[in-house]
């Protein structure tokens, strides 16, 4: 299964509206964003503890990793479970 890293923006940036975006790495949020948006660097992040569900708490912004879990569609699939 593939990780996805949700940025939830707990203080507004300018010039956009959403608070809450998707990565699937760490290395992507700063191309869409810089250190001082987040509230941490990139370095920070990789040390951060992300990884096994982790979650890291700036002044700017809450960022989780998780497992993305998508419908593989096949024959294991029974009634919802």
């Amino acid at each position: 299964m593939a990780k996805v890293i949700h940025v939830h923006l707990t203080q507004p940036i300018e010039g956009t509206k959403r608070k809450d975006w998707y990565f699937s790495s760490i290395k992507a949020i700063f191309s869409v964003f810089a250190a001082d948006q987040v509230g941490a660097t990139y370095n920070y992040l990789r040390h951060a503890g992300l990884t096994g569900n982790g979650t890291v708490v700036t002044k700017r912004a809450i960022i989780k990793q998780s497992t993305l879990i998508s419908g593989g569609g096949g024959a294991d699939y029974k009634d919802g479970v």
